[in-house]
């Protein structure tokens, strides 16, 4: 069976490119980074060489680069690395106001759990709500402000919905304030431009898998002066941010992807926004009572996602995938969740309707030819589900 894979936004396969320049850190260039002998060097003048790839995508400097394990580290890193100190000096008497940090209703599990997790520390989270297409209104965060907050973390762009935040106007708002800002780029970091100045952001997190790169590596940018506490302890890796022998290979991965996003954002925008917007077309034209999730404003260019009424969406997504379609129900990291998606309800969709969408989101591979296919499929299935439901008849007549 020919497979067509639209869940780029989950994972992405290793660029060819990447895997070569990745190879000769497994074998022939195999020495530790922080050993001082000839080998070693060589090791290391790959991650600086990295770090400045990645810098270079974002619009950072070389030493504001931090490498990690992934999105979820870097997160995590994030927003405990900032609220640890605070936690520190945070007594909590009956009367005293608890630290408190800005966030939205939409962000991935890495910042919303972090989240909670400092709620049952005795600080304090807004979370901000969106409206029908996912965005934020950059005046809810003034007026969330108070005197005791620390940290606003939004997401650049939402991974379910492709969604892109007004980042800017926040970035301006944190700094008049002088609050740390972070954001979570994992979904725009290669598909969009960044730029960390133009954003007024202090930390930024990104992921290798999702451009492209190895999973098991990511970068956290930290902009120089912010006070950062480490979240593990060990050897005095990377300026002492992230202990830890560094993983060159796949940092060399990373720095490779980074490059090569950096050369094709543009063109590889155009082509797949083009696809992208074919294939919503070409359902709407197919397919009755389907409606598109947080369309109508600035999203990035590979992403839809598609709400197909009186239809179980597990149900339509296992139909697919029999038939050598592959796409999701929402974020990776959410399956196997009982509950509808959390960034679905928050846009104002009822749990019904947010179980009766799909993710579809395109990669650099994805062809002309696989949209077809796509466009095939895809009508086919949703007719023969609803031809099975004795509810959608009825249900349809009041759509």
């Amino acid at each position: 069976m020919n497979r067509v894979y639209l869940d780029y936004n989950a994972t992405t396969p290793v660029d060819p490119q990447v895997l070569d320049a990745m190879l000769p850190y497994f074998s022939g260039d195999f020495a530790n980074a922080s050993s001082i002998h000839t080998p070693g060097q060589r090791a290391r003048a790959a991650v600086e060489t990295a770090r400045e790839q990645v810098a270079a995508l974002i619009g950072a400097r070389p030493q504001e680069i931090v490498f990690t394990s992934g999105g979820t580290e870097s997160d995590n890193h994030a927003i405990f690395g900032v609220a640890q100190p605070i936690l520190a000096v945070h007594s909590s008497p009956a009367k005293a106001a608890a630290p408190h940090i800005i966030t939205t209703a939409i962000e991935h599990e890495a910042v919303f759990n972090a989240c909670q997790s400092l709620e049952s520390q005795g600080l304090s989270v807004a979370y901000l709500p969106v409206d029908r297409q996912g965005l934020f209104d950059p005046e809810s965060v003034r007026r969330a402000i108070r005197p005791e907050t620390f940290l606003i973390t939004v997401m650049h762009a939402n991974n379910e919905l492709g969604t892109v935040q007004p980042l800017e106007e926040v970035g301006r708002i944190a700094r008049k304030h002088k609050i740390y800002f972070h954001t979570d780029a994992v979904q725009s970091a290669g598909k969009i431009p960044i730029d960390v100045n133009a954003l007024n952001v202090d930390l930024l997190s990104l992921s290798g898998h999702k451009l492209y790169a190895p999973k098991g590596v990511g970068a956290l940018y930290v902009r120089n002066g912010t006070r950062l506490r480490q979240l593990l302890y060990g050897g005095h890796h990377q300026r002492g941010f992230r202990p830890g022998t560094e993983n060159v290979a796949g940092i060399v991965g990373l720095g490779k992807a980074a490059e090569l996003a950096r050369n094709s954002l543009a063109s590889n925008a155009r082509r797949v926004s083009t696809l992208r917007d074919k294939l919503e077309y070409g359902l709407a034209e197919r397919v009755q009572h389907v409606h598109v999730n947080g369309g109508g404003v600035s999203r990035t260019p590979n992403t839809t996602n598609l709400m197909f009424s009186g239809i179980d969406g597990e149900a339509l997504l296992i139909a697919l995938d029999l038939k050598g379609l592959a796409c999701s129900v929402g974020a990776a990291c959410s399956s196997g969740a009982v509950e509808p998606s959390h960034v679905l309800t928050a846009i104002g969709l009822s749990q019904e309707e947010a179980k009766s969408s799909l993710r579809f989101s395109l990669g650099r591979h994805t062809t002309q030819s696989e949209i077809d296919f796509a466009l095939e499929v895809i009508p086919a299935a949703v007719a023969h589900l609803r031809a099975l439901s004795p509810t959608y008849q009825k249900a349809a007549l009041h759509i």
